[in-house]
């Protein structure tokens, strides 16, 4: 389990809080939706989880253990990431991957961890892509190796920085899917931030809601109401239901 109190960081010692008083916690094989404006703290949130950044205070552990004291070759076998815009450079799809078990191997990759990587490859259903040029495949495509790399770190906690970004409906849709079976197969937990609403309801059963850095609202998915987006991005909104799912309109 993921579990956040009270965290506050600032850039410099002088500025403005990013995060001030920051709570939240995610459950083993829950998948957490970061919502807010630009600006509120969803990216300094997820650096402050990956330990790019160190937080001033407040509590940040994962399964019990102090992230802030862990070594960072220990927290990537526990906490993988995968950001929007990966670059990958011309290499093949599972020297690609395999780069996700640098923490495992360090200088030179051993057996157990090529067979690591294909078998994700194998599970993922990317096997045929293993010898071709990761440049050469398509943004949907891309974005599944990225996913197929960070689950090499064999992690309990993914954390998606707009997975969908950059993707069309197709491939946006994939990687939905994609990342609904990995929390309920393998039960892995996924943080992920989102824009479009209705990505976020079609993916998410927690939401983290964040305004002035800090949460205002963490509700499940059946308690997201009007009144709270309206809230948190000063914009008018209506919550529809249509064959029992929740569609989000402007007005």
């Amino acid at each position: 389990m993921l579990r956040i109190e009270n965290l506050c960081f600032r850039y410099k010692k002088r500025s403005v809080p990013v995060l001030q008083g920051l709570s939240l916690t995610l459950k083993a094989g829950e998948i957490g939706i970061v919502l807010g404006k630009n600006g509120s703290g969803k990216t300094t949130l997820f650096q402050t989880i990956l330990g790019i950044l160190s937080p001033d205070s407040g509590i940040l552990e994962f399964d019990g253990v102090d992230l802030k004291k862990e070594r960072p070759r220990d927290r990537a076998k526990q906490i993988a990431y995968v950001p929007q815009n990966i670059q990958f450079g011309a290499l093949s799809v599972l020297d690609s991957v395999l780069l996700g078990r640098i923490s495992y191997f360090g200088w030179k990759a051993g057996a157990e961890d090529y067979q690591a990587a294909q078998k994700v490859l194998e599970d993922m259903g990317l096997e045929d892509f293993a010898g071709r040029n990761v440049e050469e495949l398509s943004g949907g495509e891309r974005q599944k190796i990225a996913i197929a790399r960070a689950l090499a770190q064999e992690p309990k906690l993914l954390i998606f920085d707009e997975p969908t970004g950059n993707l069309d409906i197709a491939n946006e849709q994939l990687i939905l899917e994609e990342a609904r079976r990995l929390a309920r197969e393998k039960h892995i937990s996924i943080l992920c931030s989102l824009h479009d609403l209705n990505e976020a309801f079609r993916l998410g059963d927690r939401f983290f809601f964040l305004k002035n850095g800090s949460v205002k609202y963490a509700v499940g998915k059946e308690n997201v109401t009007e009144e709270i987006i309206r809230d948190i991005f000063d914009t008018s909104v209506r919550i529809l239901e249509i064959e029992g799912k929740k569609i989000v309109l402007k007005v």
